[in-house]
């Protein structure tokens, strides 16, 4: 008999060893899972209670214990802000420009020749009378020393033929016949008029030995030489020898939308009644760097039909050189300054379906709408017209996670906007309406 109850212990034994092995297995999967803590149910809800109850009980009680809530709904949003504030604004118009010389000549030789030397340096500055090159001389002297001795050839026989007119006056009329006192003063008037031919004969030649240096015309930059010394020019040739822009003082000419002329013409009438004119302003391709600053001389006396512009020119002195001509600058015409004005960052505008409206910041760190009324901007900033108060705090970045009565928590320190004058494209010096 026991021989039959000795496998009977050995399968009691396995099964032991394997619940104690699943046991073990259980226990160990449960230690592996902390953040599923149990949840004790209260009678009421085994009873059946209202399960929505309790689970609403649950999330106050994780919430009471730190556990954030999805989605974080309830913290502060990160803003930036700016301060608005009072002062002044230009009011502008702008528009693309070209900057052209005062005058621009290109100098010719006036004389065919061969171009013996070229006495000026490429790109400097050059003065008025200032010898550029030198044609040679030598067939036009000829012609010179010719017309003088032509000169000296028929004085000679005019002052002969006065002489002999004076001894035919002096003499009793039974001498000699009248008609022939009177064919001796014509005598004398033929040699003063071929006299008088060779004089201007000799000035011409004497002119043309003159062409034979090249001067500058004008006073200004010389450009690149177009012919080298050794080659021979003709009188008049298209090319010439080189081109003088006279760059100082130097001129912008641009174009404004033709609704601005009438605004245009009573400003520059005002400044030139005070004895002025109106300041342009001319500024780099992208507009962040001013150039230089100089004053309107004139409007086109004509609209273009083909783009509805204008086209005005102002002047520079242009003493640094830093204008070129054909150099592509963005003209900004000043119009007049607002002082006092309301001035905000251009960034804090939002646009919505009532209009542009601006984020203001309280003392508890809660935002408000506001609407606002545009107007002329200046730079990076814009005046506020209505709806805003120098001091008002105004979000500029993270407006776009906002909403009436927000939170919010300022980061970075509260600067007032920027007070320089550098326009950003076509916004500044534009009056803004508000939006319908």
């Amino acid at each position: 008999m026991s021989r039959v109850r000795r496998p009977q212990v050995r399968a009691v034994a396995a099964v032991a060893v394997a619940i104690g092995a699943g046991l073990v297995a259980w226990f160990w999967l449960a230690a592996a899972r902390p953040g599923q803590a149990a949840v004790s149910v209260s009678p009421a809800d085994k009873a059946g209670g209202a399960p929505e109850a309790a689970n609403g009980q649950r999330r106050a009680k994780a919430e009471a214990a730190g556990v954030a809530r999805p989605g974080g709904a309830d913290r502060p949003i990160p803003v930036q802000v700016a301060r608005a504030r009072a002062g002044d604004v230009s009011v502008a118009e702008s528009g693309l420009g070209t900057v052209i010389p005062r005058q621009s000549v290109t100098v010719r030789s006036r004389v065919s020749g061969q171009l013996t030397r070229v006495l000026f340096k490429e790109g400097e500055p050059v003065t008025a009378g200032q010898v550029l090159a030198e044609i040679d001389a030598r067939p036009f002297q000829v012609q010179l020393d010719q017309a003088e001795g032509q000169l000296a050839r028929d004085r000679a026989l005019l002052k002969n033929a006065e002489l002999d007119r004076a001894r035919f006056q002096g003499l009793a009329h039974d001498v000699i016949a009248a008609q022939q006192v009177d064919a001796q003063d014509s005598l004398v008037h033929q040699y003063a008029g071929t006299v008088q031919s060779d004089e201007g004969l000799v000035g011409a030649a004497r002119l043309q030995v003159g062409f034979t240096r090249i001067t500058a015309p004008i006073a200004g930059r010389v450009g690149l030489r177009l012919i080298d010394g050794g080659n021979y020019v003709n009188a008049g040739d298209a090319a010439g020898i080189a081109l003088i822009n006279a760059v100082q003082p130097i001129c912008v000419v641009f174009s404004l939308p033709e609704q601005q002329v009438p605004r245009v013409l009573v400003r520059l009438r005002e400044a030139r009644r005070a004895g002025g004119s109106l300041t342009v302003e001319a500024w780099d391709r992208e507009s962040r760097r001013r150039l230089a600053t100089g004053t309107l001389l004139t409007l086109d006396n004509q609209i273009d039909p083909t783009s509805g512009t204008i086209k005005l020119k102002g002047e520079f002195s242009n003493k640094d050189g830093v204008l070129f001509p054909n150099q592509f600058v963005n003209a900004r015409l000043l119009l007049e300054t607002l002082h006092g004005a309301t001035v905000a960052p251009y960034t804090a505008i939002q646009r919505g379906s009532q209009g542009p409206f601006v984020y203001v910041v309280s003392a508890d760190k809660a935002v408000s709408v506001r609407q606002v009324a545009l107007g002329p901007a200046d730079g990076d900033d814009v005046t506020i017209e209505r709806g805003l108060a120098p001091g008002d705090e105004v979000v500029i970045n993270g407006a776009d996670k906002l909403r009436e009565g927000a939170k919010v928590q300022v980061i970075g320190a509260s600067a007032p906007p920027s007070s320089s004058p550098a326009p950003r494209g076509r916004r500044f010096a534009e009056r803004r309406a508000p939006a319908p």
